[in-house]
């Protein structure tokens, strides 16, 4: 359902710096995915025509010194479960060491395409140096430096001849939903409920992993596909990092979906994980609904459901047009709203206004208050459109796009809200010359 490329590798080889430079540094990037309190692990990247998903697994490596050999297999074991290819990246500078040796003798056993990148080669001399890592038995060694982006146009060419350009979401003439949050606050709960409600189940789809089984089926009158990312695992020889584990399923489901029930505990502040799920929804362009569970467990003098809401679009703003729902599953509280309000959303995802109805709409608003010039430049805006993508996107030609300020497109997207109902959903508007 996704294209994901993990990047694994013992400490300081420059994982971290190849992943940056990937999301930040190159023309080809169309999107990055940033935590909020901690350092960016996951984005959106593109090359050739072809996005896939760039993970980096040292953010999510923890403790001392003296437990990273243990937290790297952890990481690799899941990075070879989940990912569609395994870039192992080494240190030509420090050559082969004992953890390049573990990581390697796990990779040669997996089925999944390992692709061996030497890093910090940044002259002829080191070209000849890395050629010591072809005794790892993994391949052809791509040299690169991720300091001078020398050598990753090569590399990208290769990861990508091994991703699948033909992804598309299975079901596209049903609402594919997919429940996604951090471990322990109530997906599988959710699922069971929804599965026990359900009356008449049409059919098993299989997911992309022996885990993963979207379902389709028939509940309160909706026809839909669920996508599990809490669904039955087999267990691994080592422990899971939750954290990590729960990050690559829900790029997967989140890719996959038309819309997000995005679950978040009520005991708990709201995490930088779920701001994390929530960010990456939202630069995917899917519909989100927000469910706040274990509602029963909280004190009603704490919060009401309007301060907690108020929290809530807080901390997830600019995009604050979200329902959030208030839950408990062993209670059966809100499970159908839940899910009515999630076709909805997806009613809302697949909305297309006519032209005509657009312009006269739109630019009775932008005549009321047009937007405000900038650098002596008088903007006019003379034709909007909706654009033929998948999700909303709008085109406003005006004389000089590049002058629009910031605050009138949220302007302009707030009153599109207003008078369309986009409740739920991402749009994009876009500023082009007439």
């Amino acid at each position: 359902m996704a294209n994901i490329v993990a990047i694994v590798g013992r400490p300081n080889v420059g994982k971290s710096t190849f992943f940056n430079r990937m999301v930040g540094g190159r023309e080809a990037i169309v999107d990055e995915i940033s935590g909020v309190t901690r350092d960016r692990h996951y984005g959106k990247t593109e090359w050739g025509g072809l996005e896939f998903t760039l993970v980096d697994t040292g953010g999510y490596i923890k403790g001392s010194d003296d437990v990273f050999e243990g937290e790297i297999r952890k990481q690799v074991v899941i990075a070879i479960e989940e990912a569609t290819v395994v870039l192992f990246l080494v240190d030509v500078q420090n050559g082969i060491t004992d953890l390049d040796l573990e990581v390697a003798d796990i990779l040669r056993k997996t089925k999944k395409k390992v692709i061996l990148a030497s890093n910090k080669v940044d002259n002829n001399q080191l070209i000849a140096q890395a050629s010591e890592f072809y005794s790892l038995g993994l391949g052809e060694v791509f040299c690169i430096s991720s300091v001078s982006g020398s050598g990753t146009g090569d590399l990208l060419d290769e990861i990508i001849k091994h991703l699948d350009r033909t992804i598309v979401p299975a079901e596209e003439d049903l609402p594919r939903i997919a429940i996604v949050g951090k471990p322990n606050v109530g997906k599988s709960s959710l699922t069971n409920a929804l599965l026990g409600y359900e009356r008449n189940i049409v059919t098993d789809i299989a997911g992309t992993t022996r885990e993963a089984i979207d379902t389709r089926y028939n509940a309160f009158g909706f026809e839909f596909v669920l996508i599990d990312t809490a669904g039955v695992r087999k267990k691994s020889k080592v422990h899971e990092d939750l954290e990590f584990y729960s990050v690559m399923r829900s790029i997967k489901a989140i890719e996959s979906s038309h819309v997000c029930l995005l679950m978040i505990d009520a005991t708990e502040e709201i995490s930088s994980q779920d701001l994390n799920i929530f960010s990456l929804a939202v630069r995917n362009h899917k519909g989100i609904v927000i469910l706040v569970n274990k509602w029963d467990l909280i004190e009603k003098d704490t919060h009401t459901t309007k301060q907690y809401e108020q929290l809530i679009k807080e901390r997830i703003a600019p995009f604050t047009d979200v329902p959030i729902i208030f839950t408990s599953i062993p209670e059966k509280q809100r499970i159908h709203k839940a899910l009515e309000t999630a076709i909805d959303v997806y009613k809302n995802r697949q909305k297309r206004i006519k032209t005509a109805v657009l312009n006269e709409v739109m630019l009775k608003i932008i005549d009321e208050n047009p937007p405000p010039s900038n650098k002596g430049k008088f903007i006019k805006i003379k034709f909007v459109t909706q654009l033929p993508t998948p999700f909303p996107s709008f085109a406003f030609f005006c004389n000089s796009p590049q002058y629009v300020a910031e605050s009138y497109k949220r302007y302009l997207e707030n009153k599109m809200r207003e008078v369309f109902d986009f409740s739920g959903v991402p749009i994009n508007l876009f500023f082009r010359q007439k």
